[in-house]
């Protein structure tokens, strides 16, 4: 009998060891949101921008480098990456929503950078009917991959209090697993 506890808890405790994910070691970060309509796009990356310069993350959004409604693919020209290295940014954080659903795991795929920066976005961040919005986060360090992360919010009502929970449990994130 104690040596079926025994594996029981061994057995759990290693799932649990397994499941641990390694920080990003986020010290700075550009933030570029993948959003079709300007107005989400501004408030999301407003928002993340903040969040990590609460914890001391150098951030900035990209809408400081891309006219309003450009293309995120302008972050890549040679005299936007020399700006960026020399204000100290070598790392693309790169926003988007996933879907409304709560099943969403990290995508295994490894795009590059330019791949990724031309990819749009069918989703806001809100849509009526929608009780959950799941974000995926996706980092680029010197134009290398570095990691996904995935942020479900659930119990959502209204465009404001997805805002309101996007602030709270990205902070935890930025907290515990990116810094």
């Amino acid at each position: 009998m104690k040596v079926v506890i025994t594996l029981a808890i061994l057995s759990i405790s290693l799932v649990g060891f397994g499941q641990k994910k390694a920080k990003i070691d986020l010290t700075n970060a550009l933030v570029v949101g993948q959003m079709d309509k300007p107005q989400e796009r501004y408030a999301l990356e407003g928002h993340l921008a903040q969040l990590l310069t609460q914890y001391n993350v150098k951030a900035a959004p990209s809408l400081n480098y891309v006219k309003v409604g450009g293309d995120s693919g302008v972050l890549l020209e040679d005299s936007i990456t020399s700006l960026l290295k020399a204000q100290g940014f070598d790392t693309y954080l790169i926003v988007s929503v996933r879907g409304y659903d709560r099943r969403f795991k990290p995508s295994t795929r490894r795009d590059s950078l330019a791949e990724k920066l031309s990819q749009g976005s069918l989703y806001e961040i809100y849509r009526q009917d929608a009780v959950s919005v799941t974000f995926e986060f996706t980092f680029y360090r010197n134009g290398e991959y570095v990691a996904t992360d995935v942020v479900k919010l659930g119990n959502i009502s209204d465009r404001e209090s997805v805002l309101k929970r996007f602030n709270k449990k990205v902070g935890k994130r930025i907290y515990k697993r990116w810094k």
